[in-house]
């Protein structure tokens, strides 16, 4: 399928200073531009969740995952043909240009800045420096932020040069924002949305938890500009999705596997997206979801601009850059290798299968002996999240569950009534990694571990304690380690079967 031929945007522009239409003229009209289009339909095939073995998940078919976007149609770009955009809108502002080299270094030196890449700009040092238009500082300046963190000091520059950008960082560093102010300059430098267009900037991340905390900082600094936005992710009903899709968006902030759903239906396209992001690319490769992510970039122009963060820099997450980047610049905040966080203690049990949960009630009780503490309990599994909850429930702990079974506002509920303190135990699979980044201010935490973890909590405020971590995992908690920011005490205790460490090969887990 081609989008190349005449016509071009067309239309009332939104621009505020940006760019100056190149060939916006012809409009959406004729079948080679932009309009038309919409994926044909597919289907996730062979009904996976269907039939057989008394019910469950038995049945013919085949993986559902592996099936999506089965039916996306492969493009064909004609860049030549295509409408132009804009995407440069970095002005360097005198004060950094007045900068010596010694001391551009000295400031990166300073807050662990390294980069990578040709023609890197220089970082900024306050808000103003950034040459952010009228109506996104104003609503920065409204937040009461004190200065750029490093990862915007340096970030900014570069996503408004309109390169493509990796950007390394640990949890908690104010990546979100790096990305979303530039997003915000670039829909408004874009012709208007016209009937049947799909979103301008996408943002790939990998849990509904933190596409719903990247809604929230769009919303908040898009709303001067009256920018649309919807969050498109499983576990809800799709209907909301589907009439914002359709009145047309500027943003759309996604889960892979719902975003195919919606591609494959019809329901939206991404022709007009010029602006990509993924967040978290690192997580989202753990968690299986390249080859979605390969099929989602194969419906974008090849000329977009891709900005990918990260917390880490594994080679998985290097070859989606290579492959999808193209002369990309690197900025990197602190060591790209993982390395133990210093303010966590980690402590290691080796008890037998009988004993571990004995040893879990000992710690609990310990624990508990301070009203105000809290203890995470992770599990690899939602039917351990339940056995485990159930059973400390009937112990006599105040415990709750959180799990991808759950419904969105259940979810909600739980991550509350553990912020408040009502219940100070709360049992998660990996789907609390990002939730648990939405709790502010937590007193002293605990959590522990039972069985395959896909992921420990990115945010996580105090300490933990781990059950059952089996080799496959203790790589998992030397990123996640890497990942906490607070400046509390930490604790991580692992209760293992034994033969685990025998096993085992990652020689920084403990």
């Amino acid at each position: 399928m081609s989008y190349g031929g005449g016509g071009g945007y067309g239309g009332a522009s939104r621009d505020r200073g940006y760019g100056t239409g190149n060939g916006y003229s012809a409009g959406f009209s004729g079948g080679n531009g932009y309009s038309n289009g919409g994926g044909g339909g597919g289907g996730y095939g062979g009904g996976s969740y269907g039939g057989g073995g008394g019910g469950g998940f038995g049945g013919a078919g085949g993986d559902r995952m592996s099936n999506l976007g089965a039916g996306l149609k492969t493009q064909d770009w004609d860049l030549n043909t295509m409408p132009k955009f804009e995407k440069s809108f970095y002005k360097e502002d005198p004060a950094v240009s007045a900068r010596s080299d010694a001391e551009v270094a000295a400031f990166r030196k300073e807050q662990a800045i390294t980069i990578a890449g040709s023609n890197v700009p220089r970082p900024v040092t306050t808000f103003d420096e950034a040459s952010f238009p009228a109506y996104v500082m104003s609503e920065v300046k409204a937040q009461g932020f004190a200065a750029p963190t490093a990862i915007q000091a340096q970030g900014w520059p570069m996503a408004l040069s309109g390169r493509d950008v990796v950007g390394i960082a640990e949890t908690g560093s104010g990546k979100t924002l790096t990305y979303c102010l530039p997003a915000i300059v670039h829909i408004n430098a874009q012709p208007l949305l016209a009937p049947g267009d799909g979103p301008i900037v996408l943002i790939l991340a990998p849990t509904r938890e933190l596409a719903v905390q990247i809604q929230q900082e769009i919303s908040k600094f898009g709303k001067s500009s009256r920018i649309r936005n919807t969050c498109v992710y499983g576990g809800v009903p799709k209907g909301g999705q589907i009439r914002d899709l359709a009145r047309g968006v500027e943003v759309c902030i996604a889960t892979p596997g719902r975003l195919i759903d919606m591609l494959e239906s019809g329901k939206t396209n991404l022709r007009r997206v010029t602006y990509l992001v993924l967040d978290e690319a690192d997580r989202m490769l753990d968690m299986g979801f390249e080859p979605q992510i390969r099929k989602i970039l194969g419906q974008i122009r090849p000329d977009r601009q891709t900005c990918m963060w990260s917390a880490t820099w594994p080679k998985e997450v290097r070859q989606l850059a290579s492959d999808y980047q193209s002369d990309f610049i690197q900025v990197n905040i602190g060591s790209m290798e993982l390395s133990a966080n210093h303010r966590i203690t980690q402590i290691v049990e080796i008890c037998t299968e009988m004993e571990k949960r004995d040893r879990m009630t000992k710690h609990l009780e310990k624990i508990m002996d301070d009203k105000s503490n809290k203890i995470l309990i992770f599990t690899g599994t939602k039917r351990v999240a339940d056995e485990i909850t159930r059973f400390l429930r009937q112990d006599g702990w105040p415990a709750l569950s959180i799990h991808g079974d759950k419904q969105q506002n259940e979810r909600d509920w739980v991550l509350n009534e553990f912020k408040t303190g009502k219940s100070p135990i709360m049992v998660a699979t990996d789907v609390a990694s990002r939730g648990i980044g939405m709790i502010a201010n937590l007193p002293r935490s605990h959590s522990f571990h039972f069985r395959p973890v896909l992921l420990l909590c990115a945010t996580l405020s105090s300490s933990a304690i781990v059950r059952d971590l089996n080799c496959v995992l203790l790589s998992k908690l030397v990123r996640a380690s890497c990942s906490i920011t607070s400046s509390r005490a930490i604790i991580f205790i692992s209760i293992l079967p034994l033969g685990s460490l025998g096993a085992c090969r990652h020689k920084d887990a403990y």
